[in-house]
């Protein structure tokens, strides 16, 4: 008799991921191989040969101790012992809650139960900056970064379902954000394509009843039942509202918008890369003229573009600075200069547009 259907669908969806992975790493070692110039018959040795446990890549998973993490973290522990992955884990203690630093205990325990190695908690401390939960996440990210690198592990597994998936292109919506933000999250994405979101096509119920057939404790983060949060009352208001109005199937119908927007995304991603080159001068300036003639929606990807190149943060860039930055394109009325995050400006001057740190 084979696992509950639950544990089955998140066990696939890890092999998949960290079969993903070890063929990345395979691919990187034989270019390796081949810049090394070793000879053929060093090359079938080394093939030939089991690769010692230390040179087995790592992969770490992000677990908070909830039930996504949870569940995830146990298919991790169980996939990897079946391939040639050492697998071990992260938790963040953010230090927003009294007792925080007794769950984070917890968690670690759990997971070395689980035998996945190394285990650690990591302590941070969050700002304001962006609000209450960009600080946590940007925390908890740059966390999770410098533990990759200290253990040099090849990817780190997020819990993210499809329901987060959802709620992240409703958010985007609200925010009257443009094709790439409503793509929601990537299945890869980071450095290197550091982090993996095995679980953005299984509900949130599938990680739940994982852990509830694997008998696996979960802790339950009150943070996500708040309502001062906006994901909080995204989650218990908005989308059973939305579900009550349209009907069953609209975390699906967002979740399937979201891979059609990456899609259209990296297409015109792409246009705007290719055609950057050409509507700029000799000096690299970019032409207005040129830059009128584009496809709005390529326009603003070459202004956004040249708006982080010149120094502003991308996370802190949104739509509507790009489209003060398009009217100089398209609005021109000798208006001034544009201030833009990160001490840049953009500016309109002899039928170029300059964007650059002021």
């Amino acid at each position: 008799m084979g696992p509950h259907p639950a544990v089955a669908a998140i066990r696939l969806a890890v092999r998949r991921v960290l079969h993903d992975v070890i063929t990345e790493c395979s691919e990187r070692a034989s270019s390796d191989i081949e810049r090394s110039r070793l000879t053929a018959a060093a090359v079938a040795d080394r093939a030939a040969a089991p690769p010692p446990a230390d040179e087995r890549p790592l992969v770490l998973v992000a677990c908070s101790g909830g039930a996504d993490s949870m569940a995830l973290a146990s298919a991790l522990a169980f996939e990897a012992r079946k391939l040639s992955v050492r697998a071990g884990a992260v938790t963040v203690d953010h230090g927003l809650q009294s007792g925080s630093d007794v769950r984070a205990a917890e968690v670690v325990s759990r997971l070395t139960a689980m035998r996945l190695d190394p285990v650690e908690s990591v302590a941070v401390t969050v700002g304001r900056d962006g609000g209450p939960e960009a600080a946590a996440r940007d925390a908890r990210y740059a966390a999770l970064d410098a533990a990759a690198e200290r253990h040099g592990a090849v990817a780190v597994l997020l819990g993210h379902t499809r329901d987060d998936q959802a709620e992240t292109v409703l958010l985007g919506l609200a925010r009257g954000s443009g094709t790439r933000s409503l793509s929601g999250m990537a299945p890869v994405s980071g450095a290197t394509g550091r982090y993996r979101r095995p679980f953005l096509q299984l509900d949130r119920q599938t990680a739940r009843k994982a852990c509830l057939v694997q008998a696996i404790p979960v802790w339950d983060d009150p943070h996500n039942a708040d309502p001062a949060y906006t994901r909080s009352r995204l989650r218990h208001e908005g989308l059973p509202a939305l579900e009550k109005a349209l009907g069953k199937g609209v975390v699906e119908a967002l979740a399937r918008t979201a891979q059609l927007s990456r899609d259209d995304a990296d297409a015109l991603d792409a246009w705007a890369a290719d055609v950057e080159s050409a509507v700029r001068d000799d000096t690299g300036q970019l032409e207005c003229a040129k830059l009128y003639a584009l496809p709005p929606a390529v326009r603003r990807r070459v202004l956004r573009r040249a708006a982080v190149v010149a120094g502003a943060p991308a996370g802190s860039l949104f739509a509507r600075h790009i489209e003060e930055i398009d009217r100089l394109i398209t609005g021109w009325r000798g208006q001034g200069a544009i201030n833009l995050p990160g001490r840049v400006e953009a500016q309109r001057q002899g039928g170029r547009l300059v964007i650059r740190q002021g």
